[in-house]
């Protein structure tokens, strides 16, 4: 699918088997009202072929930045309502902690509308938009929003697309791709697992094979 990337989130009890599948991203979530929410004091060796991702949801800079040295992040997933001045704060911090080149993506919830002229502030700032689905829970949420809004995308940003995205839906996101849109990747959740945080490995498989 025309190198479409994939990002695996809400990475907790079986990592090493995931990672076994060569996603292009593994999603670590920091957010203590998740039933996802990463505890452990490490993260199991992986490729550096995968690059880790940190999801962020209310914490400060200043955790970020300590949670970014500890597990070395490759990027920062801006998953709560962090206005621009916090971005540009943390960017200015990371360059100051010599951890510059981590990317920063910031996430955008939607459901039926949305107005994409609010990204115009974030466009020199962020690497990557994502979208995911406007629900009760940060992300995980295992629905769909709208996709015929991004008709209205305007931006050359790339953008990953998330929230409830199973088997079915992979015809669906082959469709986005067709109208010249630039869709960087898709994140997955919740519709490929045995319970939270739980992955099944089985069809994960099933969706690799479907993309590739």
């Amino acid at each position: 699918m025309n190198n479409l990337k994939v990002k695996i989130c809400g990475m907790k009890h079986n990592v090493a088997e995931v990672a076994a599948l060569k996603p292009d991203y593994l999603g670590f979530i920091f957010y203590g009202n998740s039933p996802r929410n990463y505890k452990d004091s490490k993260i199991i060796n992986i490729s550096e072929d995968i690059k880790k991702v940190g999801i962020f949801v209310d914490q400060s800079v200043d955790e970020i930045i300590v949670l970014v040295e500890k597990f070395q992040f490759n990027v920062i997933q801006l998953h709560g309502e962090q206005p621009v001045e916090f971005v540009s704060l943390l960017i200015s911090e990371l360059k100051n902690s010599k951890k510059g080149q981590v990317e920063i993506w910031k996430v955008f919830s939607i459901k039926d509308t949305f107005d994409f002229s609010v990204l115009k502030d974030f466009e020199d700032l962020v690497s990557k938009f994502l979208f995911d689905t406007k629900g009760k829970e940060k992300g995980g949420n295992g629905f769909t929003f709208d996709w015929s809004i991004l008709k209205n995308y305007k931006s050359t940003k790339p953008f990953i697309l998330s929230g409830g995205i199973g088997m079915t839906e992979i015809s669906e996101v082959k469709k986005i791709q067709q109208l010249g849109l630039p869709i960087y990747a898709i994140d997955v959740n919740s519709k490929f697992e045995i319970e939270a945080g739980l992955k099944d490995i089985s069809a994960l498989k099933k969706m690799k094979e479907l993309l590739d």
